[in-house]
């Protein structure tokens, strides 16, 4: 019982990080799409909700990484 309940909570854990890093790869993606788009104020606004929002995810990094970028060249 032990095992099946703590499979559970690994598959649910699972399931969530998938969908939150699938998310915050969508706002990745449409801030760099703002960026080409010369629209920066906005892709900043994005970088910093996946800074926010998705803190563990394999994209916060970079995100951090393109907000200093967008300040250094204000």
């Amino acid at each position: 019982m032990r095992t099946i309940k703590g499979a559970v909570i690994l598959m649910a854990f699972l399931i969530l990080t998938c969908c939150s890093d699938g998310k915050a790869r969508e706002l990745f993606e449409t801030a760099q799409f703002e960026e080409l788009q010369k629209n920066f104020d906005h892709a900043g606004k994005l970088y910093e909700d996946i800074v926010k929002k998705y803190p563990e995810s394999e994209l916060a990094g970079k995100a951090k990484e393109r907000l200093e970028e967008l300040k250094k060249s204000k």
